[in-house]
């Protein structure tokens, strides 16, 4: 298999994984709430070109910043966690962390309880 489908793969059981375990302490997964996805670049020129193509083609709300850990690509979207709709957005962000070259460090989002 290629690098990317095994990227895929791997992201995809990671997600769901983390999903079960965000369903056991009540989330509701389908309650929209912001969540943030996360790459890492080897230089600040490499995070703001992921940053500026993520935001010219509106996938999210992206920001490359630099500091003393590295370089990152913050990314923030609107969304529902349910499996399909985060399996296909975290899909794509290792999708672009591919194409560019960057690593995927997964997402995160605060839960959502129904109380």
């Amino acid at each position: 298999m290629s690098s990317i489908v095994d990227l895929l793969l791997d992201t995809s059981k990671a997600d769901t994984d983390l999903l079960l375990q965000n369903d056991s302490h009540g989330d509701v997964l389908s309650t929209f709430r912001q969540v943030d996805f996360l790459l890492r670049a080897p230089t600040a020129e490499k995070a703001s070109l992921v940053a500026n193509f993520i935001n010219d083609n509106r996938y999210g709300e992206a920001s490359a910043t630099s500091d003393e850990a590295g370089h990152r690509i913050a990314i923030m979207i609107d969304m529902p966690i349910t499996q399909h709709v985060l399996c296909s957005v975290s899909g794509l962000m290792a999708c672009i962390s591919k194409i560019f070259d960057v690593q995927y460090d997964g997402w995160g989002s605060v839960l959502k309880t129904g109380g």
